[in-house]
């Protein structure tokens, strides 16, 4: 059954048609295109207009608007000639039908305005001579029922149609925009570990950098100096890979469910490891914390250690000999406030909104960036008196 159904859904022309057939076959068996009716001058009229009444079944679908206007012409003729009403006549409810459900909005109208007068004009044509005025009435009344009926339903079909292909038009840009969203998703999450990268590597590389340039520098003259520098290089080298391997993690389907949870993110309370480092690597800091510590957002933590990671490192790259800096951390009621300060002889300041010495976009940009996401400001520029300083305000938000 199922695939006769589905065979009667690809060729519905095959199905009108048998109608047609049907309509055709109870005409020829009521008698109205008979053999009886040839003496009588009708049959050369009521022949040709039941076929070409069933053909408006058999192509009602195919061609909705040219067998409404058939359809029309037939009944007008049928009116002209004095035809009366036939079997085949059941055409004009059917086309009605499907004009309103398939048809163009004039067809409707016009199929609607055919359904409404052609009982109305049938009683006037063939009145019935045993009722009065009022049996008129009512009968073209009962006649015109079924013609309003069939193109409501009509209409109704065409609404809900189009009520789904409206809902399906809206899945497909909800769709559509849900692959947006994902591919935004993406690159942004690209573009956070592209971030959190040049954060480790050039943070823990101008570590192990001036480490080995310390080491050759003193390494005949104080080798344990030179093989403290070198365990320095050794375990800075091994941080940034741990660190790598977390964020690249991120990148490969299924790691997590492989080797379990990701390495937590750094956050404030890692600050003092960083600082000790740095002074470790031959760069006096001074770190202060004011105001009373409490748990911080995620988000304002993460960027808050970068912060501070990326203007220690470039410190290191563009302060020269013999340069100092110090760290500030200051607890507010609605934020978070960071002050990082150097008296070195600092870069130009292009420099620094180049992305630092390699130029290429990770310097002062990649801070603003971070610090855009949480809806903070930073400040940035030389001291008067020499060096750099860093300021920013991270504002703590309620958690949801």
């Amino acid at each position: 059954m199922q695939r006769l159904y589905d065979f009667l859904r690809r060729h519905p022309t095959w199905v009108d048609g048998f109608w047609a057939v049907v309509l055709l076959g109870i005409s020829v068996v009521s008698g109205t295109a008979g053999p009886e009716n040839a003496g009588t001058g009708e049959l050369a009229v009521t022949v040709p207009i039941t076929l070409l009444l069933c053909l408006v079944i058999a192509l009602r679908r195919r061609l909705p608007e040219a067998m409404l206007l058939l359809a029309v012409f037939m009944g007008a003729a049928q009116l002209v000639l004095d035809m009366s009403m036939v079997p085949a006549d059941f055409a004009l409810l059917v086309i009605t039908f499907t004009v309103a459900s398939n048809g163009t909005r004039w067809a409707s109208r016009l199929a609607l305005a055919m359904g409404l007068c052609a009982a109305p004009l049938a009683q006037l044509r063939w009145p019935q001579e045993s009722s009065g005025a009022a049996g008129h009435i009512a009968i073209a009344v009962f006649q015109t029922v079924p013609f309003a009926l069939a193109w409501v339903l009509g209409d109704s079909l065409r609404t809900r149609r189009a009520y789904f292909a409206q809902l399906e038009e809206r899945a497909a840009r909800l769709e559509k925009e849900r692959e947006a969203q994902a591919k935004v998703a993406v690159a942004a999450e690209r573009a956070r570990i592209a971030r959190e990268l040049h954060d480790v590597v050039a943070h823990n590389v101008s570590v192990m950098v001036v480490q080995a340039d310390g080491a050759a520098y003193v390494l005949d003259s104080a080798p344990d100096q030179a093989k403290k520098a070198l365990e320095t290089i050794s375990g800075t080298g091994r941080q940034a890979l741990a660190e790598m391997r977390r964020l690249l993690g991120v990148l490969r389907t299924g790691e997590h469910q492989e080797s379990g949870e990701y390495v937590p993110q750094p956050d404030v309370e890692q600050l003092d490891e960083l600082i000790e480092q740095c002074r470790t690597s031959g760069l006096p800091v001074d770190f202060k914390v004011e105001g009373t510590p409490r748990p911080l957002p995620s988000g304002v933590e993460l960027t808050a250690y970068r912060i501070v990671q990326e203007a220690l490192t470039n410190t290191r790259k563009h302060g020269g000999p013999n340069t100092g800096a110090s760290v500030r951390l200051v607890y507010f009621d609605d934020g978070l406030g960071l002050l990082v300060e150097d008296d070195g002889k600092g870069a130009p300041h292009e420099l620094y909104e180049e992305g630092g010495i390699d130029g290429q976009g990770h310097g002062l940009i990649g801070m603003r960036e971070r610090i855009g996401m949480v809806g903070g400001t930073l400040d940035a520029g030389p001291r008067p008196g020499g060096g750099f300083r860093i300021s920013a305000l991270l504002p703590l938000k309620p958690a949801h």
